[in-house]
């Protein structure tokens, strides 16, 4: 299970300045409870395709079916994907595998390793061409996960892998191929029925930021060991907990800080920060789920209203060295979101040494968990002292299943927080100017009304270079 903690974002430990009281929750509850029911009603009228996949069998047994055919032969997984095609992957794999799966020998693995593509760095792609050719092409699969096929980091990556298996394997190259796109229509959808290869659903009614428990997140995780029916069961235990407490449940009060955090104690900048390196890329998860989802120019009666919390992420105890001195005395401007756990997945004790050292006898005998448990309260202590305000999300063990709730909470919290903000926390229509653009640089047809606007901002000025 996992569990909200808030005290520390109340006004009785940060002040009425940048605490959260009881009467401004008694202020917004109606609104808040307003919102709920309006994502419940969004949910039943199946408008949300992500409140689906908890429960959603049939994708599940797609993914296994596949796994079952594939894992047994495969040495190399390869995702290419970017953005939600490729975070949630990272994700799960950081928190439910160890930091060294792919070090492990294969035996020991049980499964492939896994190397998630998800950017166009050339050294990246070459250095990961090279690894996995070495092994030869026999044993490698290659998951590319885009729901049109024409996304240009993920086209680009998919025809270089793809000319580099038909190059080692001849006819056989598509059997290494797994196409997780739209199963209806689509240029990779397209090119996967021309060529062969088996095909996942990447569902028509969830945005690629709240697509990691579909196939697009669980083929990788289940390739990989992770346990895909469990990740699921945390996931519908949330959604049943959110359901069934109204206004009262940790989705709710957690949006409910957020909300007035950011609208009324001026604090549009939200931390994330994991006292476990397992949970950190869920940081990256997260940072997309919220700027996407949130930040935005128009809400829905046309206002320009240019909101969004900015999500930040941090690494405790790591960030305490870098990052700790700006969030106590610089702008409080933060709501920091701690992730807390009880049970470690391992854990060392620091030898019975240097007991002639003054400052050293403290950690004699002493396990690793609990000093970086002690860190955190430590941060949140000195956070506290600073008026700066802090929740906790904890979870008694990194599990799938604690996992899949935590990864349903922040994507209804986020519904919630749409509502609150009279935002479309669906769409991104900023991101597609950036599109339009790169696609007019690289020449694409039907861009030269935009590579003219750009080409002013092509020519380099000598007179700013320094």
């Amino acid at each position: 299970m996992i569990q909200l903690y808030w005290k520390n974002a109340t006004d009785k430990v940060v002040g009425d300045a940048h605490g959260v009281s009881q009467a401004d929750l008694d202020e917004l509850k109606p609104r808040m409870c307003q919102a709920h029911e309006a994502v419940k009603a969004q949910i039943d009228a199946g408008r949300l395709g992500y409140a689906a996949l908890p429960t959603h069998a049939g994708y599940a047994a797609q993914v296994k079916a596949l796994v079952d055919k594939y894992r047994s032969t495969t040495t190399d997984l390869v995702v290419l994907g970017i953005g939600g095609s490729a975070l949630g992957n990272i994700a799960l794999q950081a928190a439910l595998n160890p930091a060294i799966y792919n070090l492990l020998s294969d035996a020991r693995r049980g499964g492939p390793r896994l190397f998630v593509l998800d950017n166009v760095d050339p050294a990246m792609v070459s250095d990961t061409l090279k690894l996995v050719g070495r092994r030869g092409a026999r044993g490698l699969l290659v998951n590319v996960i885009s729901k049109s096929g024409e996304t240009a980091e993920t086209a680009s990556q998919f025809m270089i892998f793809r000319e580099m298996l038909k190059k080692k394997l001849g006819d056989d190259f598509a059997s290494h191929i797994v196409a997780t796109t739209d199963t209806e229509k689509g240029t990779l959808h397209e090119i996967a029925i021309a060529d062969g290869y088996d095909m996942l659903a990447v569902p028509g009614d969830v945005g690629g930021r709240f697509s990691v428990l579909s196939p697009v997140g669980l083929f990788s995780a289940a390739m990989c060991g992770i346990d895909i029916d469990e990740l699921l069961a945390g996931a519908a235990e949330m959604q049943e907990r959110i359901a069934t407490a109204p206004c009262m449940n940790p989705a709710c009060r957690l949006a409910a800080i957020k909300y007035i955090a950011t609208t009324a104690k001026g604090k549009p900048t939200h931390v994330m920060m994991p006292y476990s390196n397992r949970l950190y890329p869920l940081a990256d998860w997260y940072r997309q789920l919220w700027a996407e989802s949130l930040g935005k120019r128009v809400d829905r009666d046309g206002n320009e209203v240019f909101t969004g919390p900015t999500p930040i992420k941090a690494l405790g105890t790591t960030d305490q060295h870098s990052q700790v001195q700006l969030y106590r005395e610089g702008p409080n401007d933060k709501l920091t979101v701690f992730l807390e756990v009880k049970k470690h997945p391992k854990d060392v004790r620091v030898p019975d040494d240097f007991a002639d050292v003054p400052g050293l006898t403290y950690l004699r005998k002493t396990k690793l968990s609990k000093l970086l448990s002690a860190e955190k309260v430590a941060t949140e202590y000195a956070l506290a002292a600073s008026n700066r305000p802090s929740v906790t999300i904890r979870f008694d063990e990194i599990m799938p299943h604690s996992v899949g709730e935590f990864i349903y909470l922040y994507e209804f919290v986020t519904s919630l927080m749409g509502e609150l903000l009279n935002i479309d926390a669906y769409d991104q229509p900023a991101v597609e100017l950036g599109k339009k653009a790169t696609f007019a640089l690289m020449g694409r047809e039907g861009y030269d009304d935009v590579a003219a606007d750009i080409k002013p901002f092509t020519r380099v000025d000598r007179n700013y270079l320094s």
